[in-house]
């Protein structure tokens, strides 16, 4: 008899529907709009990435979505005094601390917990003693893991880009990795999500590893729903969840903690 495991929630990136209302300046499209669609077309989550920069998401945004949304927001940002102060005062459920450069056109790797430590530590109990989750996104290696445990983190976000960018020759390695670190995440007493990169063909297979437990996804359903509608594609990425779950690990528990 297969084990019942939970359900892996799905945290939508809208991200980029603050990009497109930002090439006009004015207020469309609607970052609450969005948030609202992806959540009734059962997303579990929002997650929001506030550079410092502000290229996409702003201040005022994040306090729109705070007020309006009744559903955890997962605000992502880096680990500075300036972005720490506004996640305590706004307080969402998580803070996803992750690297940053000014000249980068997205994310493009995990945090170097081994070497910066000191300089995360303080950031992590801040927002701890703020009532918030800390999550911190890594790539999967097993030092970076074990940084994570030893800094309190209440869960990692382990970066699938690698994986979803290598060929057919590459990927099951890179899949391997995912899974190893999941598993190391889990044993140290982490909870695990994953996110970056992910689309229809590949998310499955990030969603069948045991111990995960969320999938972060933003570019890639913003632009399928230029042809296909938010609500459309996130009940099909949902779709894709589930169905590899079931695939690997037999029935599915829709009830589960976070």
């Amino acid at each position: 008899m297969k084990t019942v495991r939970h359900k892996v929630r799905l945290g939508v990136n809208i991200d980029h529907v603050a990009t497109l209302r930002n090439a006009r300046g004015q207020g469309h499209p609607s970052i609450t709009r969005a948030a609202e669609t992806v959540l009734a077309a059962g997303a579990d989550s929002i997650t929001i990435h506030l550079r410092e920069d502000r290229r996409h998401i702003r201040d005022a945004d994040v306090a729109q979505l705070m007020q309006h949304i009744r559903a955890p927001l997962n605000l992502e940002m880096a680990a500075t005094a300036e972005m720490t102060a506004i996640a305590c005062h706004h307080r969402p459920a998580y803070v996803c601390l992750v690297p940053e450069r000014r000249m980068e056109v997205t994310t493009e790797g995990g945090l170097n917990l081994v070497a910066l430590s000191h300089h995360i530590q303080p950031c992590v109990s801040a927002l701890k003693a703020a009532g918030i989750k800390v999550s911190l996104f890594i790539d999967a290696d097993d030092a970076q893991v074990q940084a994570a445990a030893l800094l309190g983190a209440h869960a990692i976000e382990l970066h699938t880009g690698p994986y979803a960018a290598a060929d057919d020759q590459h990927q099951a390695h890179a899949l391997q990795r995912l899974t190893q670190a999941a598993a190391l995440g889990a044993r140290l007493g982490l909870r695990i999500h994953a996110g970056h990169g992910l689309t229809f063909d590949n998310a499955g297979r990030v969603a069948a590893i045991p111990q995960v437990e969320e999938l972060n996804i933003g570019h890639f359903l913003v632009g399928e729903a230029l042809w296909h509608g938010l609500d459309a594609v996130v009940r099909q990425m949902i779709g894709v969840i589930c169905s590899a779950q079931q695939v690997a690990n037999g029935p599915i528990d829709h009830v589960h903690s976070t």
